[in-house]
């Protein structure tokens, strides 16, 4: 029976990214435990605990990424299954949050599916939920439960600053939304930022309009939360390069790549992305300008911080410390 701090402890992995479970495994030091998953013919999916938990704290690693919907009942279903099981606790490790770009209405008759996940995951009885970087943050504001939302920024902006090494950079925003995280970033390499004035006239394309900001003679660094399709990327790139730019990177947390994403960054004139493993890349990934940063260690031992009831922030800060010293 595994013992952490005098609990009783079980480690979950389904199948969204067992490779991320592996590094937080490796990380908390405590066993992935066994769930057989089932997925009959009609697409009803099934869970089966294959040791007992009860009056374990449970932790169980599912990011709702594509296919978005079966990783979401999958995470559901075992939920009840933890809970019927007379488990002390559980708290999920969602580290990409699927539907997160439904966190509002637009449009009248629009729904606020960010909000109906949130729902759906309170009654099926999670007791806590950690997440990297929710595409917005008013997300935490739809659980009643307690909800952390780590940011990716540091351990991006660690490697641009102590690996890359990168000099006369410009961090650049790819739309007004995002310039809240990319200040942040601009501010750990301390370097000056610029936006992206982009329009949007269907869903999944853009177009740039204008960029607010000194980008010429720099090398810049496009910031960003998701990429989806790379087309904001790809079409960013393009437009600093002709405003006199020497380089163009990218830094994103969550590399959803849909459709012909990977294709569009291998065209593009981007030197470099840099993603982390919230999403396990697709099979056959090839690219190689794709850089995978991994958040396991982050999240292990932020495992480890729930179970002695220590605040988690230091770790974090800890990353911040390790930056702020690399100047």
């Amino acid at each position: 029976m595994p013992l952490v701090e005098g609990k009783k402890v079980k480690l979950f992995a389904l199948s969204s990214n067992k490779k991320l479970a592996e590094e937080i495994s490796v990380a908390s030091g405590i066993e992935i435990s066994n769930v057989d998953v089932v997925q009959f013919a009609d697409g009803e999916i099934s869970v089966n605990i294959e040791e007992s938990v009860r009056g374990h704290d449970v932790f169980v690693i599912q990011s709702t990424s594509a296919p978005a919907n079966e990783h979401l009942m999958e995470l559901l279903i075992l939920t009840d299954a933890v809970k019927r099981a007379s488990a002390r606790t559980l708290t999920v490790l969602m580290p990409y949050y699927g539907y997160s770009r439904q966190d509002r209405k637009s449009k009248s008759r629009q729904p606020i599916t960010a909000k109906l996940v949130a729902d759906m995951l309170q009654i099926a009885g999670i007791n806590r939920l950690i997440c990297i970087d929710l595409h917005a943050a008013q997300i935490q504001g739809f659980f009643n439960i307690p909800i952390d939302n780590f940011p990716a920024g540091p351990l991006l902006a660690d490697y641009f600053l102590n690996t890359k090494k990168l000099k006369n950079v410009v961090v650049v925003s790819p739309d007004h939304g995002g310039v809240t995280r990319a200040r942040g970033f601009a501010r750990v390499l301390d370097a000056p930022l610029a936006i992206i004035d982009k329009r949007r006239p269907k869903p999944n394309q853009a177009e740039v309009a204008n960029i607010i900001g000194e980008v010429n003679g720099k090398i810049a660094i496009m910031v960003d939360d998701i990429i989806d399709t790379a087309g904001t990327l790809a079409a960013g790139a393009k437009a600093l390069i002709n405003a006199g730019a020497t380089e163009v990177y990218a830094a994103a947390t969550h590399p959803v790549f849909s459709g012909d994403a990977l294709q569009r960054i291998d065209e593009s004139l981007l030197k470099e992305v840099v993603v982390t493993d919230t999403i396990a890349l697709p099979v056959g990934c090839c690219s190689n300008k794709i850089v995978q940063l991994s958040i396991g260690p982050l999240l292990g031992e932020s495992i480890l911080h729930i179970i002695k009831d220590e605040p988690i922030s230091q770790i974090f800060d800890q990353i911040t410390h390790k930056e702020d010293q690399g100047k």
